[in-house]
């Protein structure tokens, strides 16, 4: 299947602020969307009390922690946290150039899913930019494995992903999730997900100064008799979990630098898994090329893609 790329870049029309409570920290935070210049890329400032700024750009070589979430730096002083939900409705919607002011130490989690960014973003519109957009495409499978989970990029015409989940309760067991990736889909199919986890590991996560700022309006809770808490039930029919669990793939996979053609497979992954995998692709320079549109329309199809220099744009290098 061939797909309708944009080929240039954009940003937004202009600001857009979204305050809410951080689900790791409890503590209100706040972000401010920032229109930025072509080639600009997504870049992270953390704004500190003393008037400091720590600054990331959303590439694949500034991750750090990715046990509950993923992390931009590696000092809990100046890291910022749980970007995933936001960095999905960037890269699904087409958004290459922001600058993201955060008033915090991690994102606002607002309903858990990546709607409340959506809307924002529909708030304020996008903007086409006169640069071209670049895309990584995958040239030949990478994966890898730990344990009883693996996740792969394989070549494919589109962006395409294909996750499943297994866990060991009846309320969820196995699900997946397939399709490729547009804007329409993700605002349908997967925007909407929340994150979920089990009452039974409350305690801990309390204990470990996680989950501070969690609650039913933020997250799909699972009693101890593997039911929903939540009044409102699933979003998602009986699915939600593994689309949840797509959009934090999505989010993750965003800090490639810059769009990818190809399909990723993932079992029993997360954001480590997803992770590990961006990390083993990037590495690897046989396994994908840099492409831009020939064409000097504002849309671009497949067969209208070149390959560039790849070594003058390696955003997820820096």
């Amino acid at each position: 299947m061939t797909i309708g790329m944009l080929g240039f870049q954009t940003t937004i029309a202009t600001p857009v602020t979204i305050a809410g409570t951080g689900v790791h920290s409890g503590a209100a935070v706040s972000i401010t969307l920032n229109p930025s210049e072509a080639d600009s890329g997504i870049v992270f400032q953390r704004l500190h009390d003393d008037g400091t700024v720590s600054e990331y750009r959303a590439v694949s070589s500034q991750v750090g922690n990715t046990d509950l979430c993923t992390v931009l730096g590696f000092s809990a002083a100046t890291s910022i946290a749980t970007i995933e939900h936001v960095m999905a409705a960037i890269y699904a919607l087409g958004l290459d150039n922001l600058l993201i002011e955060v008033h915090g130490a991690e994102m606002p989690i607002m309903d858990g899913s990546s709607a409340p960014f959506i809307d924002a973003i529909d708030q304020v519109g996008m903007v086409q930019l006169a640069v071209k957009r670049r895309y990584i495409r995958i040239i030949k499978p990478v994966r890898i494995e730990a344990g009883a989970s693996w996740a792969e990029f394989t070549p494919y015409d589109g962006t395409r992903f294909e996750v499943e989940i297994d866990f060991d309760c009846p309320l969820i067991g196995r699900q997946s999730w397939k399709g490729d990736l547009t804007p329409a889909a993700f605002r349908n199919e997967l925007s909407r997900a929340r994150t979920f986890g089990f009452m039974r590991d409350v305690e801990r996560l309390w204990a470990s100064g996680h989950a501070l700022g969690s609650s039913l309006e933020n997250s799909v809770v699972i009693s101890d008799d593997n039911t929903v808490i939540n009044v409102e039930g699933l979003r998602y029919a009986k699915d939600e979990f593994v689309r949840h669990k797509t959009l934090d793939a999505v989010g993750d996979l965003a800090l490639a630098g810059a769009p990818f053609i190809g399909c990723y497979r993932s079992y029993r992954g997360g954001h480590k898994m997803n992770a590990y995998a961006l990390k083993a692709l990037l590495s690897d320079r046989t396994a994908y090329e840099v492409v831009e549109s020939s064409s000097p329309r504002s849309r671009a199809g497949q067969r209208e893609l070149i390959t560039v220099n790849a070594p003058e744009f390696a955003p997820w290098s820096l």
